[in-house]
This record gives structure tokens, C-alpha cells and sequence, in this order.
């Protein structure tokens, strides 16, 4: 029976450009990045430093996939991102230009606040209530 869900890819432009932003601006390691072919295809995958699923980091391959970067989730967030310490995270990624959509809140569940990814994907940083 399965256990868990390792990997979601998400499509990206540029395997480099999307290296650079998850893991200096998000402070996400390198799980894999290996060739597949003599196209320039690569298995990519990034994940949390603290651990949890990861990431395929797909290049868009074709019009279809080109015109879904960015919009994984049709303009939803699509991704969570669990903190324990909301605060220093805001503050660190806010120094690294990622740009927020809206400013923190507190909700029942915790507080949180919606950043976009370098492609404008939507993302929740989320530091859960104890």
C-alpha cells in the first residue's frame, strides 16, 4: 500500500532560473539533478531543508505546457508551505524578493500568508496553531 506522496512536479521555464529562486529564495536543497537525454532534459528535484515531499522541477516541453507555467493551480493556491517559525521565514523570504500577495493573518488554524513563486504560482507559508 502506498505510504506517502514523494514528488509533484511543477512545470518551470528554465531548470536554473528555478533552482536559483527555490533554493536561494527559499532556502530548499537539491535532492537530484541529473541528465535524462542528449536534449537537455534533466531530472530535477528539490525539496524543504527540513524534509517533507519535494518537487520535479519540470522544463515545459510544447505550447500546451509553456502555457501552464504558472498557473498549476488556474490562479489557486496549489502549494503549502509549513513553517515553524512564520515570522523569521516572512521576514527572510521578504529579503530575498518574494513577493506577497496579501500581508499575514491569523485564522483558526494558524497564521498565514500567500506568496507567489517566480513563475506567479500561488503558495500558502503557513505556520500551523500548536
Amino acid at each position: 500500500m502506498a505510504k506517502r506522496i514523494a514528488l509533484a512536479t511543477l512545470l518551470v521555464r528554465d531548470y536554473d532560473e528555478a533552482l536559483a529562486f527555490f533554493t536561494g529564495a527559499l532556502g530548499f536543497a537539491v535532492g537530484e539533478d541529473e541528465p535524462l537525454d542528449g536534449a537537455g532534459k534533466r531530472w530535477v528535484t528539490v525539496a524543504p531543508a527540513g524534509g517533507g515531499a519535494g518537487l520535479l522541477l519540470a522544463r515545459a516541453d510544447g505550447d500546451d505546457q509553456r502555457a501552464a507555467v504558472g498557473r498549476q493551480a488556474a490562479g489557486r493556491v496549489g502549494f503549502f508551505l509549513e513553517t515553524d517559525d512564520f515570522a523569521r521565514d516572512h521576514a527572510a523570504f521578504t529579503a530575498k524578493g518574494v513577493r506577497f500577495t496579501e500581508a499575514p493573518r491569523r485564522e483558526a488554524y494558524g497564521t498565514v500568508a500567500v506568496f507567489a513563486d517566480l513563475y506567479g504560482n500561488l503558495w500558502d507559508l503557513i505556520e500551523p496553531e500548536p
